[in-house]
């Protein structure tokens, strides 16, 4: 995986499954991480005993990567979407000299299973599939289908979506994160939700009047810019609630700058990642998740385990996890969200707390970890 050693949901999930499969299993983290980043405490890895791989990338020379540049853009604007094009792409894309140092790096661990995280490192997988004969090559995929492939993606985008399912393809399993992704590939996965990746704090009174939102600071992803939007206009009426937002990343100047221009100081709390993000979902009463698009909303499942009732974007993936129990809005709707955000203060909440927690327990690591092992071991 690209990194293990950082905050983020995909790190936590991967830690979470790494250490269960490692109480029965040799496992290995191959990560792209800085050896000098190496954190065990992050995420409880000092827990278990895993071995930790530190991978860089050779550098492909000057003039290779000038024609590896020149036809992976004829291929993306030109060239016909077929397998061997994609399989031309895949050689441009991902020059020898990377891809013989992975492959290399791989084979020397004798693995039975080698699994890729994330879409891009998965087609990597693929591509290293010759010198990893005898090995099962699974791909794991945590950004929805959309996100990956939709005209306003920020991932890979549209042009490639053959490319990414041609080269899947060549794996032995690939797995996505809910039913409705599944049924938008052209070939079969396999569909494993995410667990529960953490331990609940106390269960959440309802009297705080505190709604809560957690996620990493990117680029319109989980949609923070739309949430201060909507409680700004939430806000104009009702004087008594806050909202505390846990994240970091390169959008936080723009959320700060947007809160002090609306005079939210005092209502618009931003807060840094923490282990001890419990405390923050025991503190809460409403849990919004604005996001613009997810692969899996963790997040949803953390906010139900503590009792919290969830307002939440109409993401394919967020009805999957909850049915008729989260509060909808469109994605991208502010006032949708802000109505929510109001209805959200006059609700009967000890009701849906019992039903948040029920939701919960399907996600305990339990039941997840039985269909990671099942997959791994059929041959």
């Amino acid at each position: 995986m690209d990194s293990i050693f950082s905050f983020g949901g995909v790190q936590r999930v991967t830690a979470v499954i790494a250490k269960e499969l490692a109480k029965e299993c040799d496992v290995t983290i191959v990560t792209l991480d800085k050896q000098e980043k190496k954190d065990l405490s992050l995420y409880g890895l000092n827990e278990v005993d895993i071995n930790y791989r530190f991978f860089k990338y050779p550098e492909t020379p000057v003039w290779k990567e000038k024609c590896c540049k020149a036809y992976s853009y004829l291929y993306r604007k030109h060239l016909p979407q077929i397998r061997i094009t994609s399989d031309l792409y895949s050689h441009s894309s991902f020059p020898s000299e990377k891809r013989n140092a992975l492959s290399k790096e791989l084979a020397a661990g004798n693995y039975d299973v080698i699994i890729g995280v994330h879409a891009p490192l998965a087609v990597r997988l693929a591509s290293c599939r010759k010198r990893l004969k005898g090995t099962k090559l699974i791909g794991w995929i945590h950004n929805s289908y959309e996100a990956l492939f939709g005209e306003k993606s920020l991932y890979i985008g549209l042009e490639l979506c053959k490319h990414y399912e041609f080269q899947l393809e060549k794996l032995n399993e690939t797995v996505v994160l809910c039913q409705h992704d599944a049924q938008q590939y052209h070939f079969p996965t396999k569909v494993i939700y995410n667990p529960l990746t953490l331990t609940p704090g106390g269960k959440a009174t309802g009297t705080s009047k505190k709604f809560l939102a957690v996620g990493r600071f990117s680029r319109l992803h989980k949609g923070f810019d739309l949430l201060i939007e909507a409680f700004r206009i939430f806000a104009e009426e009702n004087h008594e609630w806050t909202l505390d937002i846990v994240g970091e990343g390169v959008e936080e100047p723009t959320y700060r700058k947007m809160i002090k221009e609306y005079q939210l100081e005092d209502r618009i709390h931003i807060h840094p990642f923490t282990n001890h993000i419990q405390k923050y979902y025991s503190e809460a009463q409403v849990y919004v998740l604005s996001s613009r698009w997810e692969g899996f909303g963790l997040v949803l499942v953390e906010a139900m385990a503590h009792g919290l009732p969830i307002i939440s974007s109409d993401l394919p993936t967020s009805q999957e996890i909850m049915g008729d129990f989260g509060m909808y809005f469109s994605v991208g709707d502010v006032k949708g969200m802000a109505r929510r955000m109001t209805e959200a203060t006059q609700m009967n909440w000890q009701e849906k707390s019992e039903q948040a927690l029920k939701i919960a327990e399907r996600f305990n690591i339990e039941t997840i970890i039985k269909q990671w092992k099942q997959l791994i071991n059929e041959r």
